[in-house]
Order: structure tokens, then sequence, then C-alpha cells
């Protein structure tokens, strides 16, 4: 039996709770609360090329398309091709969808939801799952990994050292490092900067995905739904001028919206045309009403924020980093789904494919964690992260330069914070003006064509190598 601690409770983590306990492997999930994951917010649905008319050959071209062609081609099938093992897992679970919808960038309607509230469902039904087959959870904050000589051997959680043979991260991104964000508050990255400090390498960490559809209101930054979009939902500016297809990827739209805002003018998404809103966008409905608003009557102002990030810790085809014992999964890792943009409501496909893949892995490898003495802990505060919030959005944001990126580098110098905070976001920075080119979610105005020469990955180990 071999002892696994999975850090973070959103669907990649419990579904890979779900496989490995069935295995009769000792599993524990540290998790600060399945409400406070991004996994419980997320609204469309999730992506999978099942049904007749469509193709694992046309999913795939779709994601390498909306990646821009920056991802690992071995990656995308493996994924992709596992659509039916995950729609086949939810209905052992007794999961059930309601429809399927179109998103921006899918040729196809592949997106499978529930009442647009799909990650609630998914979430709250691997948790009763995983209650019931007796996996372990702690409530509480993981601080800090257990490493010694790039060796994992558990987790601090509040202060108090859990051995494991194998640690799991599931903690999601850190798309909360940029100032306006609709995820989670705890998505800061602190994980993934403390992986990177004890020698793990980072991926990708310049392409970070704006939702073009953010709402900022008196009660806090919200998300509207691509599937608004795809439902038929118009961008039009205050006076009724419509910009941009709707149904581009996400990095098209969010440029063109904050072009405009360039230009002065607001931009609103106008759902008048769609029937019985309520109902079929519950979650969206009622925090627009909170704010005064009827979509069946208002225009809803919109602004890009801080969705998604595909850069992560560095993992291979089976979600093994390159520290020992110590593996990555969902949002968290980054091994070349997504590439240099991730196509909508991929992330879930992902979440649920690298939770089993990692299951059969340690289920495959049966590490062990070994005896160990005086494995460090640090104890860090948190610190100025407002400061790197502000620094991030203004000088990594949806349109870059080099000026900008380097002002910001140097800004981050004279913050006090979290060193691996700081760490994680001078990697966004640096590896966004290593990369001399504009291609998928990072846009430099400086170099505005896509270039062949960088069609590849960037790592980040204290320095990025592109």
């Amino acid at each position: 039996m071999v002892s696994v601690g999975i850090i973070g409770g959103g669907i990649a983590g419990l579904t890979a709770a779900l496989a490995l306990s069935s295995r009769g492997h000792e599993v524990t999930v540290i998790h600060a609360g399945i409400e406070a994951t991004n996994s419980y917010w997320a609204q469309a649905g999730i992506a999978l090329s099942i049904l007749e008319g469509d193709s694992p050959e046309l999913h795939v071209s779709d994601t390498m398309r909306a990646g821009r062609y920056l991802n690992d081609e071995e990656v995308v099938w493996n994924v992709v091709s596992k659509s039916s093992e995950v729609y086949d897992f939810f209905l052992s679970l007794g999961l059930k969808f309601e429809g399927n919808e179109t998103e921006g960038g899918h040729s196809f309607p592949r997106v499978f939801t529930i009442k647009n509230e799909t990650g609630k469902h998914i979430i709250k039904t691997l948790y009763l799952h995983a209650e019931e087959s007796g996996i372990n959870f702690v409530k509480g904050w993981a601080e800090e990994l257990a490493v010694r000589h790039k060796r994992a051997h558990g987790v601090f959680v509040d202060g108090e050292f859990m051995k494991f043979d194998a640690t799991v991260i599931a903690t999601g991104g850190f798309a909360g490092l940029f100032k306006y964000t609709a995820g989670s508050p705890l998505n800061l990255g602190f994980l993934i900067g403390d992986a990177i400090m004890k020698g793990a390498f980072a991926r990708d960490l310049e392409f970070v995905q704006f939702h073009p559809t953010g709402f900022i209101g008196s009660n806090g930054t919200k998300l509207i739904s691509e599937a608004v979009r795809g439902a038929g939902a118009k961008l039009v500016t205050e006076d009724g001028e419509r910009f941009v297809d709707e149904l581009s990827t996400r990095d098209i739209v969010a440029r063109a919206i904050y072009l405009k805002t360039l230009e002065g003018k607001r931009v609103f998404l106008d759902a008048r045309d769609i029937t019985d809103f309520r109902r079929r966008f519950p979650q969206i409905y009622a925090f627009l009403a909170k704010e005064g608003l009827d979509p069946s009557k208002d225009l809803i102002p919109v602004s890009p924020i801080a969705h998604y990030t595909m850069g992560g810790i560095a993992t291979d085809l089976w979600y093994r980093t390159n520290v020992k014992n110590l593996y990555a999964i969902g949002e968290a890792a980054s091994n070349g789904f997504h590439g240099a943009n991730r196509l909508a409501s991929n992330s879930l496909l992902e979440c649920v494919v690298s939770g089993l893949e990692v299951a059969r892995t340690i289920a495959r490898e049966r590490p062990r964690a070994g005896e160990v003495r005086d494995v460090p802990y640090h104890g860090y505060e948190a610190g100025d992260v407002e400061s790197l919030r502000e620094i991030l959005w203004n000088h990594a944001g949806i349109v870059r330069n080099g000026r900008g990126l380097k002002e910001g580098i140097k800004k981050l110098e004279s913050v006090e914070t979290d060193p691996r905070l700081k760490l994680l976001a001078r990697g966004v920075l640096e590896c966004a003006l290593a990369r001399e080119e504009s291609r998928g979610s990072h846009y430099r105005e400086d170099f505005p064509l896509v270039r062949k020469t960088y069609q590849r990955p960037s790592f980040f180990d204290g320095r990025c190598r592109l």
C-alpha cells in the first residue's frame, strides 16, 4: 500500500483520490473547502468528443489550433482520446449531463453541461463518493512541500509535517496573482513557486488566459461564461457596434475588447435575445440580479480578467515532475496540452484525465518516501501580495511590450512578499520578455507576429530557458 497525499480538493484532486483509493492505496486529501476551488465555480462544461459526427481528430485539431501549435501533440492525443473513459467514469458515479453546447474555438457542440453550473455538480458528486470510499480528508492550509535532496516526503499543513510516499499537487493555477480575476482567491500559486524553489521546473509561465467577459461589480469580480455567447449573446460597444466574432478563441476576443477600452469605449454583452436566460444560466442571473441588472432588458458591462494559467509545474505524459515522488495534475501542471491558449472547456477534461492517469502512474511505480530527518520548513509570510498583483496586471497583462516587462521586473525587486510568489511572478515576467513574438494568450505589441523560431515551450527554474 502506498500512502498518497493530494493537495487540493478540486476535480483533479478528487478524481485522483477516487482512482487511487479504488486500487487499495491510503489516500489523504488536504484542502481548504470544495467551494474554494476553481473547479466548483466552473460554469460551462467539459469538452468530450464522443458524439456522432464528432471525432478525436477534430477535437485534437481544434485544441492545436487554439494553442497556436505550441501544444505537445502526443499529450493532446493522450488527453482527448480518453473522452470516452471520462464519460464512463462520470456515468459510474451516477452523474448525468443535461445538454451539449458550442464554445469559442470548437468546431462541434461537444461541451457537456449541467445547468451552466457544471463544476459545482461534478465536485459535489466526486466529494460524496470520496467520503463513502473512506478517503481521509484534512481541512487545512498546505503551506509548504517537504522536499530534501530533490525527493518529496510529504507536506507541511499548518506547520505540521505530514509524511507521504507520493505527493500530488492539485492546487489549481496562479491566476489569483493578477489584480482582476474571478477565480478562487487562494489560487496564488504558493506551491507552484515552492516546487520551483525546491528543484522542480516550471513550464510556459508566460501564457496566461484572460477571459473576455468578466464582470466587475460592487460584489466583486465574476465570470460570465462563454456559453452565454454560444447561446447567441453579442459583444457591442456603447454605440451598438459589433467588433469581433464572439465565438473566436478567447485570446482574440479578450484582446479585441481591451483595444476598444483603449479607444475610450465601454463594452457590453447583449444577451437580450436569449430566451429563458434565468433557467439556462441561474448562477450568472443570480449575481447580475444582485447588481440590479436584468439580462432580458439590460446590457451587461464586461471586461477581460485573468482566468486560467496554461503554465505550471512541468510534468511528463504521466504527470511526474523532475522531483522524485512529486506529481502535479490539473491546472497546477503543465505538459503541453493547452499550448499557448486553452481551448474552452478542455480544462475539466484535463482535470479528470490527469487524475486518472496519475493514479495509474503511482499504482505502477509504487513510490516510497523512505526515512528522512530534518526536512526544512520555512514558515513564510504572505507579505505584500497586492503589489505583485498590480505589477503583473499592469506589466504582464493582455497586451505586453519589452519596456513594460522590464519595468515590472525592476519593480518586483523591492516588493516584500513570500519569496515563492515573487519567484513565480518573476518567472511570468522574464519568460514573457524572452518570448519575442505574439502567440495565443501571449501578445507582444513590439513583436506582433508569430515567429517559427519560438515554436517551443519555455522552462523556468529561477531562470527562463527558452
